[in-house]
């Protein structure tokens, strides 16, 4: 088997190329855009690369057959919350179902790693940012992925635990049906704070992003802050993220909860990307555009996806999230907008935002795992992400 390092256009469409071959008996998967696939990798467009590196490698049989691929990277801000030794991650794992042809992709990775004094490897995860291709789908095969999502052949879960990754947490998804009945106390908690002076939950205005750009981040940094992951973000960097998004927004399905024209919770949705992409295999050129734009205004598009979700600490447990979910429920269930409404995962170590989605009465859906690798378990005893805990 030869290991090769990604460091041309060659070699980088082979990247591509490996992530298609490996899911071709996937009747379900989606391919990623490879425009944003590549963007992860490129020093232009990726900050992420202010505060660290990346490197990635593909493999190939004997025969020059592509059989596997694996990045691995060093941040300078990927820390969790009881972890004190230096952690670093791989990501974009695929493989043929070999043990051996795995542990040579691994391999790869660990004294890479090593070589940055790195102690451990989590993964399959993103170069940071979490709302993409976070975690190893081990549940949910049955049903095409939401946008962003990670897919992969069910025994990849063997290929990593084989090698010696533990599970350092599960990551939950959990879907519900648009026109399902929310709970009673959804409808009590919207009446007492409907007439309570200075609260207020409503939408966004395209017209106004720079406003909301400024309120995502305030309660974006404020409500994560007590994880103690620096998950900070900058207004700067959110209106870039809403400029980018802006073709396919939706401003009926984004929502701010204000008290006193104050930001103080957020719930932030788009709809599900894949509904589009799913037609594109991988290519967003003119023609794709132009059928996109088609597909948007025709209202093909029947699922929407969860972003981000967050309330101000000072307003958490007094039931705004239940006042701001009610208050876009009344135009978003009575139109015939989507059929059915996805969640962006949460961790297990999370179990307040896992409650909020039963709470509305959703199912899970799907289940993946971000595993650990320690390389010396004597130095650092394997324990799993630690349960957040809420002030």
């Amino acid at each position: 088997m030869q290991l090769i390092e990604v460091n041309n256009a060659a070699s980088a469409k082979d990247f591509i190329k490996v992530n298609v071959l490996m899911n071709k008996n996937n009747p379900n998967f989606i391919q990623p855009l490879d425009n944003e696939v590549n963007d992860v990798f490129d020093t232009s467009k990726n900050k992420n690369f202010k505060y660290g590196e990346i490197k990635r490698w593909v493999l190939k049989d004997d025969n020059n057959k592509l059989i596997g691929r694996i990045a691995a990277f060093v941040h300078s801000k990927y820390i969790n919350k009881g972890t004190d030794f230096a952690t670093g991650g791989i990501g974009f794992f695929d493989c043929i179902n070999d043990n051996a042809a795995a542990k040579i992709l691994f391999d790869a990775a660990k004294i890479w790693l090593q070589s940055k004094d790195m102690e451990a490897m989590d993964g399959p995860i993103n170069f940071l940012d979490r709302d993409k291709w976070w975690g190893l789908m081990v549940e949910g095969f049955e049903q095409p992925p939401i946008y962003g999502m990670p897919y992969n052949p069910p025994y990849y879960e063997k290929l990593f635990e084989n090698y010696g990754f533990k599970n350092y947490y599960k990551q939950y998804y959990y879907a519900m049906r648009v026109k399902e009945k929310l709970p009673e106390k959804f409808a009590d908690r919207y009446a007492k704070f409907k007439s309570k002076p200075g609260y207020d939950a409503r939408h966004i205005s395209k017209k106004n992003l720079e406003k909301h750009a400024q309120e995502f981040a305030t309660v974006y940094n404020a409500a994560w802050a007590q994880h103690g992951e620096a998950k900070e973000i900058s207004a700067k960097d959110v209106m870039k993220l809403f400029n980018k998004m802006k073709a396919v927004m939706d401003e009926r399905i984004i929502w701010f909860a204000y008290y006193k024209d104050e930001p103080i919770a957020m719930w932030i949705n788009i709809p599900d990307l894949n509904e589009y992409f799913k037609h594109f295999k991988g290519k967003l050129g003119v023609i794709e555009k132009l059928r996109l734009l088609w597909m948007k205004k025709n209202n093909t598009c029947k699922i929407f996806t969860g972003v981000a979700f967050g309330i101000i600490p000072k307003f958490q447990g007094l039931g705004i999230d239940s006042f701001m979910i009610y208050e876009a429920s009344i135009p978003i269930q009575s139109k015939n907008w989507y059929d059915k409404y996805e969640m962006g995962w949460a961790g297990d170590w999370n179990p307040k935002m896992i409650n909020i989605y039963k709470s509305l009465g959703a199912s899970q859906s799907r289940c993946m795992v971000t595993y650990r690798y320690i390389f010396d378990e004597e130095t650092n005893p394997f324990e799993r992400h630690p349960v957040m805990e809420y002030k």
